[in-house]
């Protein structure tokens, strides 16, 4: 397939940057929109609309095009990929149990294609995201992949929105189900973060919410190992958010696989914190080490590693960050994404999100927190 980037900061320049793409005869067939959230995406898709193209789309606390961060431009990555190789999605959950709103996307890809795969964003800052991995899977199987976020806002944590052709949800699923027999897939989750300490256990949890570790109180066994004073245990809000973006938990599920999970909230009252994950009860955690240069390291030197075990020269990458990355690193970001682009030299697009869809090595399709996840893209031509 054919791909090209383009941007602008409001709708007039997307639609002038369209037109320029398509003056050599360049025809998308489908459109992967990252917009800051008070831009006006309905004005976006009016305008991608009107040209016949498929939109999947988010909103983002900032995206990526190429190897440039930005923090106010809509962000568009055009396709020419045959419309027999890809099936667009979108389901407004409402009041429906998101996991089973997730099954139906992924029974409806089984039913498209013997081998369907995954580019998904939900909307919703109430949302676990792994229920919408693990709904895909009750219908696809755990082998299926899966990649993608959960959409963003301006950290304000309110609203955010997935769209396509017509539709806009606060509380959905938007998807793109492709061939995987038609497009080849590579991709990878990876985190940076160093675990330091000794392994705990996770010994009161519901979902999100962990009461105890190692039968103490959980919010006091982190704000200990942060050093946080006494006095300071009033300020909840700018500790959890220090928390969040420079101490996450390396979480170890049953099944042996690792992911990270960041602190949200604090609750002095019954002495719990809130993850931006499910933190099963019986889960074994590490602490980690503030983040430094080796973890866009880390995350530069897998994604060389991949290539350098592969022939595979894809057409298009896609860029899945976590919007706490973007704290915790500050202008450095910047370098992980460069970076990332330099590995595979084509066109690139993503966002920062409020948590990552994506396949550490050797593992299922898991929720992430804090962790960059990439996907390439190759279309088998005929």
């Amino acid at each position: 397939m054919k791909a090209k980037t383009i941007k602008g900061k409001s709708p007039e320049e997307i639609k002038s940057a369209l037109a320029e793409s398509m003056a050599d005869g360049f025809k998308p067939t489908l459109a992967i929109v990252f917009i800051p959230f008070k831009q006006n995406r309905d004005a976006v898709c009016e305008i991608l609309n009107k040209e016949g193209i498929s939109i999947f789309g988010a909103t983002a606390v900032g995206q990526f095009i190429d190897g440039d961060v930005e923090r106010e431009s809509i962000v568009v990555m055009l396709m020419d990929i045959e419309n027999a190789h890809f099936k667009l999605m979108f389901e407004e959950a409402g009041t429906r149990n998101v996991r089973e709103v997730a099954k139906n996307i992924g029974q409806a890809g089984m039913d498209t294609f013997s081998r369907p795969a995954f580019i998904v964003c939900g909307s919703s800052v109430k949302v676990d995201g792994e229920l919408i991995i693990r709904g895909i899977e009750d219908a696809a199987g755990s082998e299926v992949t899966i990649v993608g976020g959960m959409a963003s806002d301006d950290f304000t944590y309110t609203q955010t929105f997935v769209f396509t052709n017509g539709k806009s949800s606060d509380n959905g699923i938007v998807a793109i189900v492709i061939n995987e027999e038609k497009v080849q897939f590579l991709g990878l989750a990876t985190c940076g973060w160093q675990p330091i300490g000794t392994v705990k256990t996770i010994t009161k949890s519901k979902g999100c919410q962990v009461y105890s570790i190692d039968n103490k109180p959980a919010l006091d066994m982190i704000t200990k190992y942060m050093g946080v004073p006494v006095s300071d245990k009033g300020k909840i809000d700018n500790i959890m958010f220090e928390l969040g973006t420079n101490y996450p938990l390396q979480l170890q599920g049953k099944d042996g696989n690792f992911v990270m999970r960041t602190a949200m909230a604090g609750n002095w009252e019954d002495h719990s914190f809130t993850c931006a994950g499910n933190v099963p009860e019986g889960s074994k955690i590490r602490f980690t080490l503030p983040a430094n240069f080796d973890v866009i390291k880390a995350v530069v030197s897998a994604c060389k590693e991949v290539k350098e075990t592969t022939s595979y020269i894809p057409d298009v990458m896609l860029l899945f960050s976590c919007a706490a990355r973007l704290v915790a690193l500050g202008p450095l970001v910047s370098e992980e994404i460069q970076g990332l682009k330099e590995v595979w030299e084509v066109p690139l697009a993503g966002f920062f999100t409020y948590g990552e869809f994506g396949r550490s090595p050797g593992n299922r399709p898991e929720f992430h927190n804090i962790t960059c996840c990439w996907v390439a893209l190759k279309e088998i031509k005929v």
